[in-house]
């Protein structure tokens, strides 16, 4: 199964114009998350999609590989899309140009989602073509609509995404020991078989999608699965949006290793 990493990456952004060229260690923000998505094992090459040739310039400048885009992209999978249909390969992952602490195991725990999971005495779905992470809720997480929230049925697939609180009254201290937790905030971490993706860009917003301005429910919309893979949080992996977001980036890398957590160890054992 041979596997792309694609990055889409812009440089207009609402709250933090230019981040994807912002400086973090003497280096910009993109190149330091293709480093990171290089260091996943299963990945036969990764690229920066981008329509700003600033961002283009400083990706192969470090020895990267970026392709120009339309500017006309409503949304990073359009943006993918657009690569992905030049390719041929079996598998590409989306991963947000924004996470210059990528946990690299996260990569490869997406691309393990799309294997086939075991019959049991309950039956198996399908095989997945899609697929993203969730780890569990941390205390307070539940209110904020900046954490997307996500349920998912027993085999594992996505039941709905939100920005509010799902289920209604469970908390993470809730938890079962022994049980899978139930209250999980959703990664914006996504692994396509390449012709679902192909389609999916095809397909106009859905309802669902505009009301709670996530794009991962026009998928569920149009009756189609997502795996969703549990991890472990990674403290590291902020969401670069704002500048507080950056500088706590910048801080990180003066106190930790840059390879600190690279592909940890309870994600190598999950997956393999």
């Amino acid at each position: 199964m041979s596997v792309v990493v694609i990055i889409p990456a812009r440089y207009a952004s609402t709250r933090l114009p230019g981040k994807a060229l912002a400086d973090i260690n003497g280096k910009p923000m993109i190149v330091h998350v293709l480093r990171r998505a290089e260091l996943a094992r299963g990945v036969d090459r990764v690229l920066v999609a981008t329509d700003d040739e600033r961002i283009a310039v400083a990706v192969e400048r470090e020895g990267g590989e970026a392709l120009m885009t339309s500017p006309q992209h409503a949304s990073g999978t359009d943006r993918i899309a657009e690569v992905a249909a030049g390719l041929t390969s079996d598998v590409i992952v989306n991963v947000q140009g924004d996470l210059p602490m990528l946990e690299p195991g996260y990569v490869e725990a997406a691309i393990a989602a799309l294997e086939p999971v075991p019959a049991s005495g309950e039956g198996s779905p399908p095989v997945p073509s899609m697929s993203t992470l969730a780890t569990p809720l941390a205390p307070g997480e539940a209110e904020r609509t900046q954490v997307v929230k996500v349920v998912r049925d027993r085999f594992g697939d996505a039941l709905y995404f939100s920005r509010s609180p799902i289920p209604w009254g469970v908390k993470p201290e809730d938890a079962v020991a022994g049980e899978a937790p139930v209250a999980l905030r959703h990664i914006g971490l996504y692994a396509y078989r390449r012709p679902f993706l192909l389609g999916l860009a095809k397909l106009a917003p859905t309802p669902l999608e505009r009301a709670e301005r996530l794009e991962q429910l026009r998928v569920l919309e149009h009756g189609q699965a997502i795996r969703v893979a549990l991890v472990d949080a990674s403290p590291a992996m902020v969401e670069v949006d704002t500048p507080e977001d950056l500088e706590r980036v910048r801080a990180l890398f003066q106190t930790r290793p840059a390879r600190e957590g690279v592909g940890s160890a309870n994600l190598r054992e999950r997956h393999g």
